[in-house]
């Protein structure tokens, strides 16, 4: 479970503050609101709670203000704004740049089986590398794994606003017991639905219809 200390901008974290794995080859994971300062000194970048994983070697800074900075390793929810000879050119949230999405950065896509998308089109995908020097770059699949995990294109259904506190609750495993919210739970027993949540506030529902969908 996470815990949580509140921080201002430009705090260097103390040793103390971070976690220790259990296996000391895991490498330590700095999500959010948090840079590197070489070789080993962690600073804040934004104000805000804490949150240190011990269990999974992570630590960021949570944020519920409206302004989205985009980070790596982020699952987002952006349109396609208009395409250029290899690239889509995607929107996260209004005040951004458009996040650049490689054509072929789909799981087993080729120039004959890629996705086809034209603006307005919906996906989902993971935030590759960010920085206040270049616009954003998305993949639709795990770095990782190369699998899609449920990335790619959004069909249907509804996209909802949420804060970024609200879509960070959404999007955790567990939620009851990290603080998360349980009516996704809830709700999964009473009707059948599709969702993703983006880190950058946005929910997109696809149920059997609207009623099931704006409930």
């Amino acid at each position: 479970m996470a815990t949580q200390t509140l921080v201002m901008p430009g705090e260097v974290l103390s040793e103390d503050v971070l976690p220790i794995p259990s296996n000391p080859s895991v490498a330590l994971k700095l999500g959010p609101g948090l840079r590197q300062v070489p070789p080993t000194t962690v600073t804040t970048i934004i104000a805000g709670s804490l949150c240190v994983d011990r269990k999974k070697n992570a630590v960021w800074v949570e944020n519920n203000s409206g302004r989205y900075i985009p980070q790596p390793n982020d699952v987002i929810i952006a349109t396609v704004h208009h395409s250029s000879t290899d690239w889509y050119h995607c929107s996260i949230t209004p005040h951004t740049a458009f996040a650049q999405l490689p054509q072929l950065a789909f799981e087993g896509a080729t120039k004959k089986t890629r996705p086809q998308l034209v603006a307005g089109s919906l996906i989902y995908a993971r935030v590759l590398s960010a920085s206040k020097h270049i616009d954003p770059e998305i993949v639709c699949y795990n770095p990782s794994t190369g699998k899609s995990e449920g990335m790619g294109e959004l069909k249907g259904g509804m996209v909802f606003d949420v804060s970024l506190g609200m879509a960070r609750r959404l999007l955790l495993n567990k939620q009851k017991e990290e603080g998360g919210l349980v009516v996704l739970d809830e709700l999964a027993g009473e009707i059948a639905f599709e969702i993703a949540v983006g880190r950058n506030g946005k929910v997109w529902v696809k149920a059997g219809g609207v009623k099931e969908t704006v409930l």
